[in-house]
């Protein structure tokens, strides 16, 4: 008997070995491919990347205008000098559910952390580990270009204080799968409120007016009213046409959208699932109609 299981025994452990060497492999590869389509949803390239200038993806953006000033989005290739090369997990979450640096400094608000703060922590893990995956870009990020005093961060931890309430964002059981799909994208990944809501003059947003446009949106552009508004919203709009819209940028008017949006469905919502273009769909169709 001990003879027979002397030589079985390997052959018992060969299962196990091989899921030691390909079993983390495949889950971490799995792990990047969610990470990377979240930050699709999250349009990350797009504010990461200098296009003007022709940069590498994520080594840095160009410029953000805003009426405090012209913020650059950083470099957060995972090269050890100027991208996020010597973060950790933990750098990294608090930087996007708490807005604060490794440091301990505090990022302006810009940086939508306000929005991110609702993204759950498998989804922050699989974020992570796909942009520890991109190749390092030796390129330094460019400063912000802000008007006084608005350049100080100190003042951002009052700031906080009024505006910004960090935690992930915590389904409703008495919701549909659909709709909770579709807050978690709206209000968190996609970041929507911080274009398409009015904000008050210290830059908070103004929850009383969510999604109904913004007269001084990014670049100084006005944003529009996405609200269920027959008048002055989407509420005339039919889920194909919202579907065509967020897919292929085409209105039900025939116009397209332009500027800032037309990348954000570009390379953005325009790679979305089906299902996840459908449950946006379900949650801007039930928010509050507000009109002008």
């Amino acid at each position: 008997m001990w003879k027979r299981l002397k030589y079985r025994r390997p052959l018992l452990a060969a299962p196990i070995l091989l899921c030691a060497l390909w079993g983390p492999a495949a889950g971490a590869e799995d792990q990047r491919a969610r990470g990377a389509y979240l930050a699709i949803a999250g349009g990350c390239v797009s504010c990461h990347t200098d296009y003007k200038q022709k940069t590498p993806e994520f080594a840095g953006g160009g410029a953000l205008k805003t009426p405090f000033g012209a913020f650059y989005a950083p470099n957060i290739t995972p090269d050890r000098k100027y991208g996020i090369g010597r973060w950790n997990l933990s750098d990294f979450k608090r930087a996007m559910r708490e807005g604060i640096a490794p440091d301990g400094s505090h990022y302006f608000p810009a940086f939508p952390y306000t929005a991110f703060t609702g993204i759950n922590d498998r989804d922050l893990s699989d974020l992570w580990s796909y942009f520890t995956s991109l190749a390092p870009v030796a390129r330094p990020s460019r400063g912000h270009e802000l008007k006084f005093p608005f350049a100080w961060r100190f003042p951002v931890t009052f700031w906080k204080m009024l505006n910004f309430r960090p935690g992930p964002l915590m389904p409703k059981p008495e919701k549909s799968p659909a709709w909770n799909r579709g807050a978690y994208l709206v209000t968190a990944l996609a970041h929507c409120g911080e274009c398409h809501t009015p904000r008050n003059r210290l830059g908070g947003l103004r929850r009383d007016r969510w999604m109904a446009g913004a007269r001084d949106g990014p670049e100084g552009e006005p944003t529009p009213n996405i609200t269920p508004h027959m008048k002055d919203g989407i509420g005339g709009w039919s889920d194909e046409d919202l579907k065509t819209y967020l897919t292929e940028g085409m209105e039900p008017n025939g116009d397209f959208a332009e500027s800032l949006m037309a990348d954000v469905i570009d390379r953005s919502t325009g790679k979305l699932k089906p299902s996840d273009i459908k449950a946006i769909t379900v949650y801007l169709r039930s928010l509050r109609p507000l009109g002008k």
